[in-house]
């Protein structure tokens, strides 16, 4: 799990990173206009079949559009929902994801998400 939570909260900087059985690429960073403490950012998840994100923060308003696949997202307090191609999810930034997987243990899943968040902060911080 240590090696996991290192992995997760490197800087996109490098374009891909390992998720749990999983791989997360930055696509775009820039600044948020209007606010040079801020910026926007879009990456994309695959999921291995089974594959699955550790529990962890954001610290970003996140939106999430599911590419192909079925993945099952849940925040802290809320009920999981399974989201399929086309559907929407979102969280905040003061959100605990705490299930963030492929809904499928046979077929992989990728999903897009788009997020406002501090500049040079972490895409996602593990939590313990």
């Amino acid at each position: 799990m240590r090696r996991a939570a290192l992995i997760l909260s490197l800087s996109l900087a490098s374009g891909t990173l390992v998720a749990q059985d999983g791989a997360v690429r930055s696509l775009l960073a820039k600044d948020l206009v209007g606010d040079s403490r801020r910026e926007v950012s879009l990456i994309t998840v695959d999921y291995a079949p089974g594959g699955s994100t550790p529990v962890h923060t954001h610290q970003a308003q996140a939106l999430v559009y599911v590419l192909e696949g079925s993945i099952v997202m849940q925040v802290k307090g809320g009920p999981p929902i399974t989201l399929t191609p086309g559907q929407t999810w979102s969280e905040g930034p003061d959100d605990v994801h705490v299930v963030s997987r492929n809904a499928s243990d046979s077929a992989p899943a990728k999903y897009l998400v788009f997020m406002v968040k501090d500049k040079g902060a972490p895409i996602l911080t593990p939590v313990k």
